[in-house]
């Protein structure tokens, strides 16, 4: 369905932000391993972390929802029965590949598929790594989805060194390593997110400039309570909202601050952006803190690259919208996996920015720009993607005249109420 965005007059109020869609997928399967009954507070009902929801109840795992709390009932690590049929991860990446790391230890076999976007997105970086383990796991000829996973006779611990950083895939090896006989290590040069190995209290060390993280197979999971802080991804959208729209000042009430979900905010920073952290605090092992935000002039000489890509891989559209209302210039590379995404966001960000009327020079693992002075609105499209068609929205509020969002809808991914959030602070 195709949305109007008319430009905004001014953008106030006070917010809070659904809760963060990664800690949600894993507080669900962690509880689900878990000896007893998990509370978890704030769990995102969106799309995404509902696929993952959906799965371990198929897995025989008991799951209820009183009020804002979801109750878990876990059964231990082998506590999951053989599925009726197929698993559902929709359109999760990470609910497909983290369970995969988990149905790899199981005693029976199971299939997991996506709708047509997931079962296009590459799978062959989980594959290598479960398999070296001794899992045996199958996909389709180009190593996508769906994926079959039949008994192994043992799992054994490795060491992986990740080849790319990516929270999903260490995740998946960890998770897989719960099984496993004897030891499995993770080694990263760039740092991922790091909330599974928060959430299992699994040790990290620094070793030879690399993160080393380390699961021992059979490592016991106690039912605990979680508390799920808004997702600072989600955050991203109304706090550059803010600071590119007039007359603006906005305060966003407990959003997670995990620092390796940051990198985003020091990049603002460096732009000139004045957002202020206030009322910080640690709830379940994760910082916390309320986010104020006002209209700032941003100016960038920004060259993304490197280390702080992992970093702000789900905030480089966003990013660029902010850099768009900028002077200066925005350059990124190194972040060849943004194709890999929901859509190619690459390709999306420079589609969209060019229907602003911005020249782009796009790379294979990036792009970069100058803004222009005078910005046209345009009908933009979402690529069926949560964050471009939240990204594009924000830029909307400050063109002339009324944008249109192509599959509006596409937002409920992750953040279902986040027109009607717009919408309320532009009035």
């Amino acid at each position: 369905m195709d949305r109007t965005i008319q430009p905004a007059h001014q953008l106030r109020g006070e917010i809070t932000v659904p809760g963060d869609k990664s800690i949600s997928h894993r507080s669900v399967m962690i509880a689900s391993l878990a000896e007893g009954t998990s509370e978890i507070a704030g769990f995102l009902e969106a799309a995404d972390p509902l696929s993952t929801l959906g799965c371990i109840r198929a897995l025989g795992i008991s799951a209820t929802m009183r009020e804002n709390t979801l109750e878990v009932s876990g059964k231990g690590l082998h506590g999951y029965r053989q599925p009726g049929a197929k698993l559902d991860a929709g359109n999760s990446g990470t609910t497909m590949r983290l369970l995969s790391g988990i149905l790899a230890g199981q005693k029976f076999p199971s299939q997991i598929s996506g709708d047509q976007y997931l079962n296009r997105r590459p799978m062959k970086r989980i594959i290598d790594p479960l398999t070296s383990m001794g899992a045996n796991i199958v996909g389709t000829d180009k190593f996508t989805a769906p994926l079959k996973i039949f008994p192994s006779e043992k799992l054994h611990g490795i060491v992986y060194d990740l080849p790319i950083p990516s929270a999903q895939v260490k995740s998946a090896v960890l998770l897989a390593g719960l099984f496993a006989e004897g030891t499995t290590k993770v080694e990263e040069s760039q740092s991922s997110r790091d909330h599974t190995e928060r959430m299992l209290g699994l040790s990290r060390e620094l070793i030879d400039g690399k993160s080393v993280v380390t699961v021992h197979g059979g490592h016991h999971i106690s039912a605990t309570r979680f508390f799920i802080p808004g997702d600072p991804s989600s955050a991203a959208f109304f706090i550059v909202a803010a600071l590119t729209s007039k007359r603006a000042e906005i305060l966003i009430k407990n959003v997670g601050l995990n620092p390796t979900r940051t990198g985003f905010l020091n990049v603002l920073r460096g732009m000139g952006a004045l957002i202020t952290v206030e009322n910080e605090r640690v709830i379940g092992g994760e910082p916390i803190a309320d986010i104020v935000v006002k209209h700032s002039s941003l100016h960038s000489k920004t060259v993304l690259k490197g280390e702080i890509i992992p970093n702000i891989i789900d905030e480089i559209p966003i990013l660029a919208v902010a850099a768009a209302f900028a002077s200066g210039t925005f350059e990124v590379h190194d972040a060849f996996e943004l194709r890999n995404k929901e859509c190619d966001r690459i390709g999306a960000v420079c589609s969209n920015l060019s229907a602003m009327g911005i020249e782009v020079e796009e790379y294979e693992d990036g792009f970069a720009f100058s803004p222009q002075n005078k910005l046209i609105s345009s009908q933009f499209d979402s690529f069926g993607d949560h964050r471009i068609a939240m990204a594009f929205g924000v830029a909307a509020l400050n063109l002339p005249g009324g944008s249109t969002m192509k599959e509006a809808e596409c937002v409920d991914i992750s953040y279902p109420g986040f027109w009607d959030t717009l919408q309320l602070l532009a009035h």
